[in-house]
């Protein structure tokens, strides 16, 4: 089960009923909301749906839920500095509740993003951004159809 604050910009990540990390996170700069188009976080209950990039090197680029063949590094950033970089992993929500199920639609993700980010603030479009190392280990810790509730 994954539990992501948003008040504290934090994900805590329960095995066996049990706290086993916290890991900072950043989620949407335009606050919580599910409404289809918003750029924001939605809040509630939420499961995996698909588990994406297992065995990516971290830092893969992901377009579309598919590798790109890149790496980023910040000579891509240059190139492309206004792509929303999906990098290493995705766990990609489907909301479980009436006011959230448009969640897996609006492609609600979990995701690795650039050692540059700001984590522990809000900046995404609507994801959780996660450091790439951290993303790694909460991926290969997590499975298709666990809980992801979205405290706001």
């Amino acid at each position: 089960m994954i539990n992501i604050h948003i008040s504290s910009q934090t994900l805590e990540l329960i095995i066996d009923k049990s706290l086993y990390k916290i890991y900072q996170i950043s989620s949407a700069k335009n606050g919580l909301g599910e409404k289809e188009n918003s750029y924001c976080t939605p809040r509630g209950r939420h499961k995996i749906s698909k588990k994406i990039g297992d065995g990516l090197k971290e830092n893969s680029v992901l377009v579309g839920r598919e590798f790109t063949g890149e790496i980023f590094n910040e000579s891509l950033f240059e190139q492309y500095p206004d792509r929303d970089w999906i990098l290493t992993r995705i766990l990609w929500l489907e909301g479980l509740e009436e006011h959230n199920k448009n969640s897996k639609d609006r492609y609600i993700y979990i995701h690795g993003t650039p050692d540059s980010t700001k984590l522990g603030k809000t900046g995404s479009k609507g994801c959780i951004r996660v450091n790439n190392k951290d993303m790694v280990e909460i991926f290969n810790l997590s499975h298709e159809g666990d809980e992801v509730n979205i405290i706001g």
